[in-house]
């Protein structure tokens, strides 16, 4: 019997996107349906092509779907800054693997995968979150069939786009409004607690030390944000990836979340309201801590068990 739950995985990698769907790859607990790209870190070409090498260099056969090309009404803003020029850091991937590349479109594709899937789908939103908003907005009877979002984005502090706005949120603001509002469940592991879940150096030598797929890692993460890790490299998307499949290294909370679209001082805010202030509607689960030793060492340990598939 097939214990693993059917997942789709919607990102823009990305160097911690990279490293999110590599702890992800072995995972017993879960089944990769679809990795569908999108506009974010860098241009929907460059995430779809990054995917694409990732794979060719795991050896892992999962359809990869090309999504959005820019935000539902803004123009594209890139982390280029953070994640290189083409989104994978200086690392010497091989050439992607081109048959993965569905003929649809990420939407058509996502659609697919949760309509025929014989049970509920969750979706992991590693970037903005155009497509999403697309699906639902076009095709709404597949809500009936997403067990829930698991989003990195967001924040319950400040940010890093602005004040308040985090870069997955703020990138496209009223994408993300209508997700949290589409009534589908969403846990919520914004940018506080990838600041805290954070690896420093050692982890990367330990890693580095495990094989191939360890020294793949760290070498993204030592050109991550232009190479200043001195003083911790923050996991993001990692978080949200452990926080689907370890959810109890981490401490959630229901809340109300709403997106801020209009205003120019706090554009892409998540404001989590905890209280029933704005609303009794506790639409979200949100993270609110993790256990940042265990999650350290856990990161390694994943890494480490992964293994290239050269057949």
């Amino acid at each position: 019997m097939n214990t693993k739950k059917p997942l789709i995985i919607d990102t823009d990698p990305g160097i911690d996107d990279a490293a999110a769907i590599t702890l992800l790859v072995d995972d017993p607990s879960v089944d990769i349906k679809l990795i569908a790209s999108v506009s974010g870190n860098v241009g929907v070409g460059h995430t779809t092509n990054n995917a694409l090498k990732l794979l060719a260099f795991l050896g892992r056969r999962i359809p990869v779907a090309k999504g959005a090309a820019a935000p539902l009404m803004r123009d594209n803003r890139f982390a280029t800054e953070a994640h290189g020029k083409g989104g994978m850091g200086m690392f010497d991937f091989p050439e992607p693997d081109t048959s993965l590349l569905t003929a649809n479109n990420a939407v058509l594709e996502e659609r697919r995968v949760l309509m025929e899937s014989d049970e509920p789908v969750t979706l992991l939103t590693l970037g903005p979150l155009t497509n999403i908003a697309l699906l639902f907005a076009t095709f709404p009877e597949v809500k009936e069939h997403v067990e829930r979002i698991v989003m990195m984005g967001g924040s319950t502090q400040r940010g890093n786009i602005g004040v308040y706005g985090e870069f997955n949120i703020s990138v496209d603001p009223e994408a993300a409004k209508m997700v949290f509002r589409s009534g589908v469940p969403i846990l919520m592991v914004g940018l506080d607690i990838g600041r805290k879940a954070h690896l420093v150096v050692d982890d990367l030598d330990r890693m580095e030390g495990t094989g191939e797929v360890g020294v793949m890692i760290g070498s993204l993460f030592r050109s991550y944000d232009g190479g200043h890790i001195e003083n911790g490299i923050k996991m993001y998307d990692p978080s949200a990836a452990l926080a689907m499949v370890e959810p109890d290294m981490f401490t959630m909370q229901d809340a109300f979340v709403d997106v801020e679209i209009s205003s120019p001082l706090t554009l892409g805010a998540t404001v989590v309201d905890y209280d029933g202030i704005i609303s009794d509607d506790h639409n979200v689960s949100v993270c609110v801590d993790v256990d940042v030793e265990r999650f350290r060492e856990r990161f390694v340990e994943r890494i480490a068990s992964v293994e290239r598939n050269n057949k």
